[in-house]
């Protein structure tokens, strides 16, 4: 696991330059640095070793022909594609997946990364055709950012690589800032920079002489195939996750796993226990006398099969701010979503014994887990009664009084009476968001581009619908990016087996009702463990892992708030709405209204807008309507 960085350069690279940008993701790989350089390319990894400890430092170079590989992820068949290649001729000096994906790339060339099983993000040059090219993972796991200036390419695992050159604006994207205000996230290819973009998953790029392209060897599948009956598909699905777990397990350094007590980490821990010689460590973070607190399943899952269990509760009395500004470095691009915070002080924790921590990403977006899928298909009936019997509910809901629960009936009752009368996409995307179009538009002081509008799914409806965009969009630029940015932090590789490609692929064969029935979610995965997971945690309510939001900004958190604000407000005052800002959080702190959710969006925005200098457009100036990226589609 590493973090990778390179750019082009028509004339002499700047002497240090690719040695400044390895150097910001050090945290990725405090392990070995190393580079290389020619008269075109220079290319830099910092490498946290996990497979081949004493060997394997990076950048690798194979001399005939003379080729070059950074590499960032884990590739869990490398064993078996090093020995078709061995097969074929190939000699190896290392053990590790980065060498074998080098000379997977010299035998079959942009072929080989259909070949590949795992996580990762990839940069290969070959010095004779002054060609580069760069691939990310199927489903997202690893990020790769790239940006054009001129002839030159430039790309990082994460954006303060690509932030260090000099060439690089940092000007606020007004289409990602779109797309941030409603998701709480910047959907790829854009990004929060200006000219900055984000490797689509299952792409691969080709740089050559300052000519670039652009291709996918891997599209996510939508639509059911199967024709399977429910013990067919369970026995399948047990199959292919006993197949992922043991790959996933595969380390030279401690490993555990993340537990938070659901149906999908505690799965993780069972096929995971079934496969590992000695007892698993696994760790959770608590909320200890919350009402969403998850200690009781936590511990539950732990005793029942055995695990050295390590816990850290997060409460108010931990240092929140300090770990909030720390995240608007780290997490370089922001993310909304509050459960950064305990994924924060999880990443921490779990370093402590371990290096590598198998986690349930993924599991809701296949099958169907989140309380938005359940809205969204309970919305359709709803939708039926009359227009202005639904606006009347939504008024009687605003009376009701807030309260400082987590996610409580209130908010719950308002936010979908609220969803019901928009269009059912929208709707999807609102639940699960921030802002609404209206309110967005309050907050700037000009238009902006409709990027959303762009990227939902036309008409929507169905339970495949939801699910194909939260795979698509959801998963990887908001759950899988926060997970990196977090843990890499902390020198730690997260590995989520529910997306093994295979899984994925087998997930969106299922018809919806292999999914949900009724009130019930995941079912096939809920069936599958049937029997081997204790009861409690089969038949317990989905819990978010997140922070009380509504409830620490009344608190703890209202000073670190006020900071932001007034940093916006002295800065940026020309292209925020400052005003209409300080009403919400009036209206918050007064209880008028739960908008706490919210508040952190705008709180992330502020704080990592201020840690990288970031500008902002004057309100005269037209915004840009061109909705190409420079690289990539969002088909």
């Amino acid at each position: 696991m590493c973090g990778i960085a390179g750019f082009t350069h028509a004339k002499r690279a700047e002497t240090g330059r690719i040695q400044k940008a390895v150097a910001t993701l050090s945290h990725r790989g405090p392990n070995q640095q190393g580079v290389y350089e020619s008269e075109t390319v220079s290319l830099g990894a910092a490498r946290l070793k996990i497979i081949d400890i004493d060997n394997g430092d990076q950048p690798i170079l194979c001399e005939e022909p003379r080729t070059v590989i950074v590499f960032n992820g884990e590739i869990y068949n490398h064993l078996e594609l090093r020995r078709e290649l061995e097969q074929r001729g190939h000699s190896f000096r290392s053990h590790t997946d980065t060498e074998t994906v080098l000379h997977a790339f010299i035998e079959w060339d942009t072929e080989c990364f259909s070949r590949l099983r795992g996580m990762f993000a990839v940069a290969l040059w070959n010095e004779c055709e002054r060609r580069l090219v760069l691939a990310r993972d199927r489903m997202g796991i690893k990020p790769l950012y790239i940006a054009r200036r001129g002839d030159d390419l430039y790309f990082g695992s994460e954006l303060k690589a690509i932030l260090i050159h000099p060439e690089i604006d940092r000007e606020l994207s007004l289409e990602g800032l779109d797309c941030y205000l409603s998701l709480n996230y910047v959907p790829a290819p854009w990004t929060l920079v200006e000219g900055i973009e984000k490797l689509l998953p299952g792409q691969w790029l080709e740089w050559r002489r300052g000519m670039v392209n652009v291709s996918r060897y891997w599209q996510l599948p939508r639509g059911n195939t199967a024709n399977c009956t429910p013990e067919e598909a369970e026995a399948e699905l047990d199959r292919l996750l006993k197949q992922s777990v043991r790959e996933h397990l595969q380390s030279d350094v401690p490993l555990g796993v993340w537990l938070s007590g659901g149906l999908d980490s505690s799965s993780l821990v069972h096929y995971a226990a079934q496969e590992s010689s000695s007892p698993l460590m696994t760790f959770s973070v608590t909320f200890h006398g919350r009402s969403f607190d998850e200690a009781s399943y936590v511990r539950e899952v732990a005793n029942s099969y055995g695990t050295r269990h390590t816990e850290f509760d997060l409460n108010p009395g931990q240092d929140l701010p300090q770990a909030i500004h720390e995240l608007a470095y780290y997490c370089d691009e922001p993310n909304a979503d509050s459960g950064a915070l305990p994924v924060w002080f999880l990443s921490r924790m779990t370093r402590a014994t371990a290096t590598v921590a198998l986690s349930g990403e993924g599991a809701d977006e296949l099958f169907g887990g989140y309380l938005t899928h359940r809205a969204s298909l309970l919305a359709s009936k709803a939708r039926r009664l009359p227009r202005p019997l639904l606006e009347f509910l939504l008024a009687a809901s605003r009376r009701l009084p807030v309260s400082n629960e987590k996610i409580g009936f209130e908010y719950k009752l308002k936010r979908f009476l609220e969803g019901c009368l928009m269009p059912a996409a929208r709707a999807h995307i609102y639940w699960g968001g921030a802002f609404g179009d209206e309110d967005k538009r309050s907050l700037l002081q000009q238009a902006l581009p409709p990027a959303l509008e762009s990227i939902l799914v036309a008409g929507g409806g169905s339970l495949q619908d939801y699910l194909w965009f939260d795979q698509k969009y959801f998963l990887p630029d908001n759950i899988l990016t926060k997970v990196d940015h977090t843990s890499m932090a902390h020198s730690i590789e997260v590995r989520p087996p529910f997306l093994d490609h295979r899984i994925v692929e087998f997930a969106n064969s299922l018809p919806a009702g292999m999914k949900m029935q009724g009130s019930t979610q995941k079912v096939i995965l809920r069936r599958l463990m049937q029997g081997k997971l204790p009861p409690a945690i089969l038949n317990r309510k989905k819990i978010g892992f997140d922070i009380p939001a509504h409830d620490w900004f009344r608190g703890p958190l209202r000073p670190l708030l006020e900071e932001a604000v007034a940093f916006a407000s002295a800065e940026h005052g020309d292209f925020f709405q400052i005003p209409k800002i300080e009403a919400c959080m009036r209206a918050h702190f007064e209880r008028r209204a739960n908008l706490g959710y919210n508040l952190w969006g705008l709180m992330t925005l502020f704080f990592w807008m201020q840690k990288w200098r970031i500008q902002t457009r004057a309100p005269a100036r037209t915004p840009r309507r061109s909705m190409e990226p420079a690289f990539s589609s969002t088909s």
